[in-house]
């Protein structure tokens, strides 16, 4: 390895690199970006790096079952209008 990959380098190669064929994002635990988050650099938090790393745009965090699924920001599902959705459907819009 040459020059060491800083946070937001790191995160979005692992969601590009780690990501299974036909997924657009990752599971933390499932991919193995935690293990190699915390083997790459010792002493970080990969879940405090992510949600900085979310809450300034950079990826988008979704929770999931055992985890969390990380996405490029332009990759993520959209979640604007889940709440509106079930308010129709339980006929309370």
């Amino acid at each position: 390895m040459s020059e060491k990959l800083n946070h937001e380098e790191f995160v979005k190669k692992a969601i590009v690199s780690l990501r299974k064929e036909g997924y657009k994002g990752i599971h933390t635990v499932y991919s193995g970006f935690n293990q190699a988050f915390k083997k790459y650099f010792t002493g970080d938090n990969p879940v405090d790096i992510t949600n900085k790393l979310a809450e300034e745009g950079k990826i988008v965090v979704r929770p999931v079952k055992g985890g969390v699924m990380l996405y490029l920001p332009e990759d993520a599902p959209a979640m604007a209008g889940r709440g509106e959705d079930a308010l129709k459907k339980m006929g309370l819009d």
